[in-house]
């Protein structure tokens, strides 16, 4: 009887261990995850600090010793893991949802590599120095060196791709689609200017309004501040993108109180010109008025500032946008402050855009912005912020960003990577198209809301 006792404990700990062994095993297949975050500080915009480079390209020196979705590690010694795209990706149009045209993504055509380009561009983006020579001591300089290292704490599932691939456009109005987004707004400088560390993208428009229109997108511009950019100049631009682009069936326009489809113009960091200059340009009794013109249309100005309420007012803009992915870094950007953003709106007639943003960490390229670092939770901090936006009952949403890298605020499809010296941040334990799937969730919410909501009205 003692011998059979013995043999049956003996088996049942063989079992038991066993078990244990199958569970820790699988176990190890299952990424870790972590999460981060931190305060904020408004160090960065331009003539609101003693700064003059364009707060838009970043990267996260967090620094951490786990290996997780949510850290980036430097100087870890390991063998490189890049995950492929997925042929699951490759949806017919049939298959795709409806699209919502009320919700906008700011989408940048900036990126090149070798093969389209001769060059990595912006993925090489320079390391950033703070103004501040005390500070700026403590940290690295120099630029990141591609395909392994990116100006990015995440890494593309296209990898290092270039803006003028056409599978790559292809692909990524094939993902903007199947998150229901119907514009995206599209970084445009002038022809033959770029930002400081890219290369002219006007040739690429078309090729990026016909890929659009492939899939039923339509395209707007959000005019980025190229050199010396005024009332006047203004005027051209406006003018050759309506000329050139306007009689694309993917050309984006935007149906008034009034009954009138007008194009819509986002300026970036508006507050740079002077009231009085945009009053020339958008007010009727200007000197290079537009209105009443056939190049008039609705231009949405950036609200960083309180303050600027009153000089977006004097300016004779259509509406308001906040573009920070970053909860709290500016009085626009703050979800607190947008129930008094559209009232403010709606008692003046304008325009009222809220953007979100899935998440921020810009300091791959800005080492010393940690304070500005939000951490997604998994897509938590997108929800919220999205809720916040539709609470507003706004007229419309922009997201940002599709794939501004360099600050991590993409909603493009990243994937696990892992070099020598660096592990790149991911969406896991979720797949790589984490936040297309969200954004598809939240459309649909907003697109019955808004249809309540205006109905009502």
């Amino acid at each position: 009887m003692a011998k059979f006792r013995r043999r049956t404990c003996i088996i049942l700990s063989l079992f038991i261990l066993f078990i244990f062994s199958l569970m820790m095993g699988l176990k190890m297949l299952r990424p870790n995850t972590a999460a981060f975050g931190a305060p904020f500080g408004l160090d960065l915009l331009p003539e609101l600090h003693q700064q003059t480079n364009h707060f838009r390209k970043n990267f996260d020196s967090q620094k951490s010793d786990r290996i997780n979705s949510e850290t980036n590690t430097k100087n870890l010694k390991s063998v490189e893991i890049t995950m492929k795209p997925s042929k699951a990706s490759e949806l017919n149009l049939e298959e795709l949802p409806p699209l919502n045209y009320y919700l906008h993504v700011f989408y940048y055509s900036w990126y090149g590599n070798p093969q389209f380009d001769g060059k990595y561009i912006h993925w090489d983006h320079p390391v950033l120095e703070h103004w501040d020579p005390r500070i700026a001591k403590n940290y690295p300089q120099g630029r990141h060196n591609p395909p392994d290292d990116i100006g990015s704490s995440f890494y593309p599932e296209l990898g290092s791709y270039s803006s003028r691939d056409p599978s790559v456009i292809e692909t990524h109005m094939r993902q903007m689609h199947s998150a229901s987004i119907g514009v995206l707004a599209l970084s445009w400088y002038p022809p033959d200017t770029s930002d400081e560390n890219g290369e002219p993208t006007d040739s690429l428009v078309p090729t990026i309004l016909d890929k659009a229109h492939k899939y039923n997108l339509k395209v707007t511009f959000h005019i980025e501040p190229y050199s010396n950019r005024d009332d006047q100049n203004m005027y051209k631009n406006v003018k050759y993108i309506i000329d050139k682009y306007g009689s694309h069936p993917a050309f984006y326009r935007y149906k008034t109180k009034t009954g009138k489809a007008l194009p819509m113009f986002y300026v970036y960091d508006s507050y740079i010109t002077t009231p009085e200059k945009w009053a020339n340009l958008l007010t009727t009794s200007g000197s290079q008025s537009i209105r009443n013109s056939p190049y008039d249309g609705l231009f949405i100005a950036l609200l960083v500032e309180e303050k600027h309420k009153n000089d977006i007012l004097q300016s004779g803009f259509d509406g308001i946008y906040t573009y920070f992915a970053t909860n709290g870094f500016t009085y626009g950007s703050s979800h607190q402050n947008w129930a008094s953003l559209k009232f403010f709106c709606d008692q003046h007639n304008l325009i009222f855009i809220p953007s979100v943003g899935p998440g921020y960490i810009d300091t791959s390229i800005r080492p010393w912005n940690t304070q500005n670092t939000r951490n997604r939770i998994n897509g938590k901090y997108y929800e919220i912020a999205l809720s916040a936006a539709l609470q507003t009952h706004p007229s419309l949403v922009s997201i940002t960003s599709f794939n501004e890298w360099h600050e991590g605020t993409q909603i493009e499809k990243a994937v696990p990577k892992r070099t020598s010296n660096t592990v790149y941040l991911d969406y896991r334990p979720h797949k790589p198209g984490l936040y297309l799937e969200l954004t598809h969730k939240w459309s649909e919410k907003y697109i019955k809301e808004r249809a309540t909501y205006t109905l009502n009205h």
